[in-house]
Parts: C-alpha cells; sequence; structure tokens
C-alpha cells in the first residue's frame, strides 16, 4: 500500500511537471508568434533589435493609432524644462517593449535630430514612464518635443530629478533599438 501510494505520488508529480511544461511552452509560442497590426497611418515609432513581434521586415512600427492601442496613461508632473506642472500622456514604455517582445536590456532611443540615450529597460518596471504623444491634452509637434517623448514622472521620486533620468528622457523619438 505504502509503495502504490508513493508510486501514485511520482506519478501525479510526473503529470503536473508535464502539464506545466505544456502551458509555458503553449504562452510563449503565443507570444513570439503574436500579430502586430500593419501601420495605416505616418510611422511615428520603429523599434527594432531583440524583438520577438515584429510587423515591417525586422522591425515594429507603430502609428498614431497603434501606439495609442496600447492604452494611454497620464503623468502630472514638473520637468527642468517648464515653469508649471505638465501633464503628459501615452502609452507606458513597458507596453511598447512587450507590444515587440523585448528581450534586451537597453532600449536606445533615437530622435529625429539623431540624439541617441541608452534607457535601461529596467527602468520601465521601476519608474513607469511613459512615451508620451500630447502634451496638456493636444498632441506635441516637433517644435513642442513630439511627436515622440520618454516621460518619467519626475515628481514621484526624488531619484528622478537627476540628470542621469533628464539624459534619458528623449524627445523627437522616431526609433528605439532593442539591445
Amino acid at each position: 500500500m505504502l509503495l502504490e501510494t508513493r508510486l501514485s505520488r511520482r506519478k501525479l508529480a510526473a503529470n503536473v511537471t508535464a502539464m506545466t511544461l505544456v502551458a509555458w511552452g503553449v504562452t510563449h509560442t503565443r507570444q513570439a508568434h503574436a500579430a502586430l497590426a500593419m501601420p495605416s497611418d505616418k510611422v511615428l515609432l520603429t523599434v527594432s533589435g531583440k524583438i520577438g513581434i515584429k510587423n515591417v521586415g525586422d522591425t515594429a512600427q507603430f502609428d498614431r493609432a497603434m501606439l495609442e492601442g496600447l492604452g494611454m496613461h497620464t503623468i502630472k508632473t514638473h520637468t527642468k524644462w517648464d515653469n508649471d506642472v505638465v501633464t503628459f500622456e501615452g502609452p507606458l514604455m513597458s507596453d511598447v517593449m512587450k507590444a515587440v517582445g523585448a528581450s534586451g536590456v537597453t532600449a536606445q532611443a533615437i530622435a529625429l535630430n539623431d540624439y541617441h540615450t541608452d534607457i535601461p529597460i529596467e527602468d520601465f518596471a521601476r519608474y513607469n514612464p511613459i512615451l508620451s504623444m500630447k502634451r496638456d491634452g493636444n498632441y506635441m509637434s516637433v517644435r513642442e518635443k513630439g511627436p515622440l517623448f520618454v516621460v518619467y514622472p519626475y515628481d514621484s521620486d526624488t531619484e528622478l530629478n537627476q540628470q542621469k533620468y533628464y539624459g534619458r528622457s528623449a524627445w523627437q523619438v522616431a526609433q528605439f533599438v532593442i539591445k
């Protein structure tokens, strides 16, 4: 009887392990093969590098509607570039990374004027910065640091009021290269 109980427990453990591995494989296969819509309007953002979800060649390209479809979030904060509190709106950077299946540790932001800055992907979960598309309710033009601006919630943590984070706050972003 004791031997039968031990064998039953081993079979149960083996079955649970097998089911877990199958479930893990299905989940990761779905993530790796998740579809990303094709842009139907002007492309605002191109993501390349270590990504698993692509829609144009080896890149993931987004128009405005696609970025808004990731979910819009709001940050009300002071910045070192403004005198008053500004309201920024856009998708979470972590949601952009999930949408492309990013697997790197750094997102290199490249602006329209070729400014480059490396942003640790861990920042996206730790501080919840957004890829702002709107400033005080209006879409941002290139003149206003748009069309895309990486914005941290500077007022939420005094640590964010350092040049290190201001340097990561790229504006006029057109590309991310995941490394």
